[in-house]
């Protein structure tokens, strides 16, 4: 039932997302609007109701750091095969882009919460804290900096440091506060919110997808799905073997371990495409690898993971 629903909640927003784009059935600001209620609704509400329950102890510091470990170790990977592999600023951005930023929000939060329920996904939590951080300030003026390079004389700009860590997209991060304070003053959860988490966590997913699917172009794709194959490399081997081992030097709790080892295999993300689109990258890039890597994750890392760590 748990791969079902995994199944259900990863391919059937594509599909819809796809039909829509084809069948002119709903408007483009219509999916810009579910990517923003996820960034200040769903995620800020999952965040504090997940962490109201979680107990808390040193070794969680350690999350948000290997958070950002999962994103500079294919990042810096993806560079150097970038330049060597490609012409275009445009095309090196978008293949970057679609190396460092993995799914840990959607497609990870309902990896973790369908193997070790809420109190995996709490631990997600705490390791995608830094993502929007790693977004914002990294991940942004690095698209902008590739697309500034590729026009004659542009200019590169600098991104504010106060706009990003006071943006409404960290909402998230104060659900994470709200919920700890709730923790440590003893105050119960009630037992009906357990259906509520489940419940968003299955919205988020939709509303994550569906905007994707949309974006979704096949007759372009294919001309990319050879080229970023690759990064199925970076994505499900190099990478979690990194984390895998820096998370057994520094951590005791096996549980953390196991989700920090699924957290790594991540495939490419929704904000890859999300970040190409807006800084006019090689969006093509982006979307091939990110269905590419989603289709290996699906059909064999994640069931490889699920029955591994289930035994």
């Amino acid at each position: 039932m748990k791969v079902l629903l995994f199944a259900v909640d990863l391919l059937a927003p594509l599909v819809v997302g796809y039909f829509c784009r084809y069948q002119n059935v709903v408007k483009e600001s219509v999916f810009n609007k579910m990517i923003l209620n996820n960034i200040l609704v769903i995620y800020p509400a999952l965040s504090f109701l997940s962490f109201w329950v979680l107990p808390l102890n040193y070794e969680l510091i350690w999350l948000p750091v290997m958070g950002l470990v999962m994103g500079i170790i294919p990042g810096i990977l993806a560079y150097f095969v970038a330049e060597g592999k490609y012409t275009s600023d445009l095309d090196k951005g978008s293949y970057v882009m679609s190396a460092i930023l993995s799914n840990l929000g959607t497609i990870g939060g309902l990896c973790v919460f369908l193997i070790y329920g809420e109190t995996g996904y709490a631990y997600q939590q705490l390791v995608v804290l830094f993502q929007y951080i790693l977004m914002f300030m990294f991940c942004y003026p690095l698209a902008q900096y590739y697309y500034q390079r590729s026009q004659e004389g542009g200019a590169v700009q600098r991104v504010s440091v106060k706009s990003v860590l006071f943006s409404r997209n960290q909402l998230a991060v104060i659900g994470i506060f709200c919920g700890v304070i709730l923790q440590k003053m003893g105050v119960a959860r009630p037992q009906s919110f357990s259906g509520i988490v489940e419940i968003l966590i299955h919205i988020g997913a939709w509303t994550a997808l569906v905007p994707v699917g949309y974006s979704i172009d096949f007759g372009k794709l294919k001309e990319h799905y050879r080229e970023v194959k690759d990064i199925t490399l970076i994505k499900f081997l190099f990478t979690p073997l990194v984390i895998y081992g820096l998370a057994r030097l520094l951590i005791e709790n096996e549980q953390i371990v196991h989700t920090l080892l699924i957290l790594a295999c991540m495939p490419t993300a929704v904000n890859a495409v999300v970040t190409s689109r807006i800084y006019h990258l090689n969006i093509h890039i982006s979307v091939a690898a990110f269905i590419l890597t989603t289709i290996v994750f699906l059909l064999i890392v994640y069931p490889a993971l699920f029955i591994g760590l289930s035994i």
